[in-house]
């Protein structure tokens, strides 16, 4: 395997859920060694999400955890012993960055704040990712990614006009955070080897989710128009929908972006005579009968698959795409050959896919080698060989219950 661009790198990873671990995951895929630290008494929230083995509940059985976690070691650590002390102080002193996401306050609680870890390591890098930041009079906000979608506007946008505004299917913002807190590392990175100094980052999720919503923000400003439910609709393009198909359960996404385009489009659907119609020459038009439009257009859909309309679509130069399912992406010849989907092997849940970096390097190429760990995976291995406790103090911190060993129930701690 060639040489990766993060090799050498030390990573000690206190953040759980989605955005702070996305972090950590970058950095491990790309050659960083990556200790991720958790606790049987509070494991990260995402060890309880579905989907599950079997679809039963276990805190080393859930693939949305090990999706997260590619590459990392992992160890079982209560923090809130005395005794963890030492262990933290031992990985702070290691360790090239460190980073966390939970509540403002919390790591100061636990002794690990930047400051006091930068008087243990003053070249540490310390990421901070939270809700609404670390300061201000929002910092104290508990929450996820879900509120934060509707903190920032985009429930209020999404749904269908006549509907209540409606919950984003996934946490949006914990898919957009974490990748400005990995240019900010690196960034962090190439000062410290000039200067020899460490830096503290801190992100708000809320600030790094408002960016994908700049043109609606934008408008409002300029314009005073507040973005609103528009369900599959678009204010510059018509048609712009998703369109039922012959084949079972089957869906087609078009969208129609100017007026050659529509005449394409007609073309492509052989020109009945409900294309010449005066209420559909121009967007303008088209917009203002888009109901009666988008019934035309699904009538000819449903006389054709899916796959066979993009292929169309897409040679009269249209924007058109099938609307895929999880076994249709993982069976996709173009991800198959780009090798984007990478089989791993877990100790419990046994082989299934986990996803490559949506980036090559020419060079220092990505490796994706280990599945997410289960919890304490790494212990013997970390404690002893990189941290250098002997048998008998490994002994004692288990004894005393500061390496922890058994699950309680499983549930979600914020």
């Amino acid at each position: 395997m060639p040489k990766q661009i993060l090799d050498g790198l030390k990573v000690v990873d206190f953040s759980w859920a989605a955005a702070g671990p996305q972090v950590s995951r970058e950095l491990a895929e790309h050659g960083a060694t990556v200790i991720r630290v958790e606790s049987h008494d509070k494991p990260c929230p995402l060890r309880t999400f579905a989907p599950h083995k079997d679809s039963k509940p276990g805190i080393d059985r859930s693939a949305f955890y090990t999706a997260y976690n590619t590459n990392k070691l992992n160890i079982s650590l209560n923090l809130t012993h005395p005794k963890a002390k030492e262990v933290t102080r031992r990985l702070i002193e290691w360790a090239d960055v460190t980073g966390e996401s939970m509540t403002p306050g919390t790591m100061a609680k636990l002794g690990l704040s930047y400051e006091e870890c930068k008087e243990i390591n003053p070249g540490i890098i310390y990421f901070s990712t939270t809700q609404q930041g670390n300061y201000g009079p929002n910092s104290g906000f508990q929450g996820v990614g879900h509120h934060v979608n509707a903190l920032g506007g985009f429930c209020r946008c999404t749904g269908w006009p006549q509907s209540e505004p409606t919950m984003i299917f996934t946490a949006y913002s914990d898919y957009i955070a974490p990748w400005y807190v990995v240019i900010a590392i690196i960034g962090a990175l190439l000062r410290r080897r000039k200067t020899g100094k460490g830096m503290y980052i801190e992100q708000a999720q809320l600030e790094a989710g408002l960016t994908f919503a700049a043109p609606h923000i934008l408008d409002s400003t300029v314009n005073k128009r507040n973005a609103v439910r528009r369900g599959n609709r678009d204010s510059q393009m018509s048609p712009h929908a998703i369109y039922p198909c012959s084949n079972a359960d089957r869906w087609i996404a078009i969208a129609v972006t100017n007026e050659d385009q529509w005449e394409s489009f007609c073309d492509v659907i052989g020109n009945p005579d409900w294309t010449k119609d005066e209420k559909f020459s121009t967007l303008n038009n088209r917009k203002n009968n888009e109901d009666e439009l988008d019934q035309l257009v699904g009538e000819w859909t449903k006389e054709h698959s899916a796959e066979q309309i993009m292929e169309m679509m897409q040679q009269a130069g249209i924007s058109a795409g099938v609307v895929k399912t999880s076994e249709d992406l993982l069976n996709d010849p173009q991800m198959k050959h780009r090798e984007h989907f990478r089989k791993l092997e877990h100790p419990e849940i046994g082989v299934h896919s986990y996803h490559a970096p949506a980036y090559k390097f020419s060079e220092t190429p990505c490796d994706i080698h280990r599945a997410g760990p289960t919890l304490g995976q790494d212990n013997e291995y970390v404690y002893q060989e990189i941290l250098g406790f002997s048998d008998d103090e490994i002994a004692d911190m288990l004894a005393e219950g500061v390496i922890t060993t058994e699950a309680g129930p499983l549930s979600a701690s914020w």
